[in-house]
């Protein structure tokens, strides 16, 4: 007998994470699937895997994607029974997630029309219950569609249709699915999807109950999530060696250690103070001597984070890189990890007499108190970045400055606080004060460091939650919540980030 070569008869599929290279697939997938409703834009796939990138599946059949479906973890209780799509997914870009939540929201389900009758939305449901038992999630509930309500829709109420689709006397190709994969109807909300006109705009809010779920007593209802913050309003003045310097700054770490801090800030560039000690009147030519000290600033700052328990965000220090100098702030972890944000935006000045390099990428860190970025200095002046942050996830956004007047220290208070006021985060400024006479162009500084929040009721008054006094060398400690910043972002007196008009304008960034 010969031997059949079964190899040439197998077909590939799979089930798994969607990356960010199948965007584009998944957007022309969409057309294919949804041809009279709102697609997708790109922006909002990559907003799904920058926050939650288990919760969102695709099916890959002989290296194309035929399906795929979006998801994000909330506290079903705290929405309105009434709620919308748009309400429950910040209007498709999931910044709501809640990764302490208690139930798996389906945001989108879709299957190539071609390739239909072969379970790949079975698949792409089994999927998801596994990701729920996985994460020991309480349910998954979904706002499905009733796409053939509209044939009906003259004589029957939503709910009459509905239950002849139960009664299996009409057939839905959503509802019915959904029934057959072990969901529930809790009830029918309406204006759920304003384009989904062949559901008349109704929608079956459906639950399936993950029966291996087990209560433990550490996720319960959270009435708070403090965060204590150590900003430091560092004394630039001269110094003989790195050493003292070490020595000033982990004086500041033990000061925020001994308060009980998760963070502690430092200001932008106050490695320059090094400077004081080297011979050398040329700013360009100092700058890239001061570069020298990367490798031990970084060791320092690494080792003060973990020695003292504290998350610290380096201020910022020039950092050369193919010949080109960039200002590089620094998160160090209390775990020993590290990260880095250029700055993007670079002054007049720091293009003169330094001659800096703009960096770019905004980036957004996860910490054990939640998502942070930090906007260096003049970045803080551009709201886009915030926004950008913000929409990844930011709560807390950190301002290292360096400012030689009270104008340029206004500039990046006032906006400081906008940006916390037009994205509901919390927003820390650190800056430098005193002097260094003998380093060209670093000759006097101006500083008032502080800690901003909304202004809304539940936050602290005039939005300043502390602040230092004007140019001495101090520090200021202040606890922002971020489950108070959350619930004010779903029902705050006003509500910036969900009262956004995206059907005018966006932001695009380019990555």
């Amino acid at each position: 007998m010969s031997e059949v070569d079964v190899s040439k008869f197998e077909k590939k599929i799979e089930v798994r994470n969607i990356k960010e290279e199948d965007i584009e697939s998944i957007l022309e997938l969409q057309k294919k699937c949804f041809p009279n409703m709102d697609p997708w834009k790109r922006e909002h796939l990559e907003s799904h895997l920058e926050i939650f990138p288990e919760g969102q599946f695709c099916v890959e059949y002989e290296g194309e994607i035929i399906g795929s479906c979006s998801s994000l973890i909330i506290n079903f209780d705290e929405y309105d029974d009434d709620h919308t799509w748009d309400d429950i997914t910040d209007e498709g870009y999931i910044t709501n997630h809640n990764p302490d939540g208690y139930n798996l929201y389906g945001i989108e389900v879709m299957v190539h029309p071609e390739f239909r009758r072969m379970n790949i939305g079975r698949r792409l449901y089994n999927a998801r219950k596994e990701l729920a038992r996985q994460l020991n999630l309480k349910s998954i509930i979904i706002g499905g569609r009733i796409p053939n309500y509209h044939k009906h829709a003259d004589e029957m109420s939503p709910k009459e249709y509905v239950e002849e689709v139960e009664y299996h006397n009409i057939y839905d190709p959503v509802l019915t699915f959904q029934m057959k994969n072990g969901f529930t109807l809790m009830r029918i909300n309406p204006n759920y999807l304003p384009d989904d006109d062949a559901s008349q705009q109704y929608a079956t809010l459906m639950e399936w109950n993950n029966v291996d779920y087990r209560a433990k007593t550490r996720r319960r209802f959270r009435t708070s999530f403090p965060v204590r913050i150590c900003a430091v309003q560092y004394a630039m003045k001269k110094i003989e060696s790195f050493q003292e310097f070490a020595n000033q700054v982990e004086y500041y770490v033990d000061v925020a250690a001994d308060f009980g801090s998760d963070f502690c800030v430092f200001p932008e560039i106050f490695t320059t103070q090094l400077m004081s000690f080297m011979d050398e009147k040329i700013p360009s030519k100092a700058i890239r001597r001061l570069t020298d000290y990367t490798e031990d600033y970084i060791k320092l700052f690494t080792e003060l984070a973990v020695k003292y328990n504290v998350n610290v965000i380096g201020g910022s220090h020039f950092v050369l890189e193919n010949e080109n100098i960039y200002n590089i702030a620094y998160l160090f972890r209390r775990d020993g990890t590290i990260e880095q944000q250029y700055k993007i935006h670079v002054t007049p000045n720091e293009r003169k007499w330094w001659g800096i390099h703009e960096g770019e990428g905004i980036g957004v860190f996860d910490t054990d108190c939640g998502k942070i970025a930090i906007q260096i200095c003049y970045d803080i002046e551009f709201p886009e970045l915030a926004r950008i942050a913000t929409d990844k996830g930011a709560n807390i956004i950190f301002t290292p400055f360096c400012t030689d007047d009270r104008q340029g220290y206004l500039r990046v208070r006032y906006c400081a606080q906008a940006r916390a006021v037009e994205n509901q985060v919390y927003t820390v400024i650190a800056g430098t004060v005193g002097n260094l006479s003998q380093v060209e162009n670093m000759d006097v500084q101006y500083a008032q460091s502080g800690i901003f929040a909304p202004s809304d009721f539940a936050f602290a008054r005039d939005g300043i939650v502390g602040e230092c006094n004007p140019n001495i060398e101090t520090v200021v400690v202040g606890d922002v919540d971020l489950e108070i910043l959350r619930r004010q972002r779903q029902g705050g007196t006003v509500r910036q980030l969900k009262d956004r008009r995206k059907d005018l304008y966006e932001i695009n960034y380019k990555k």
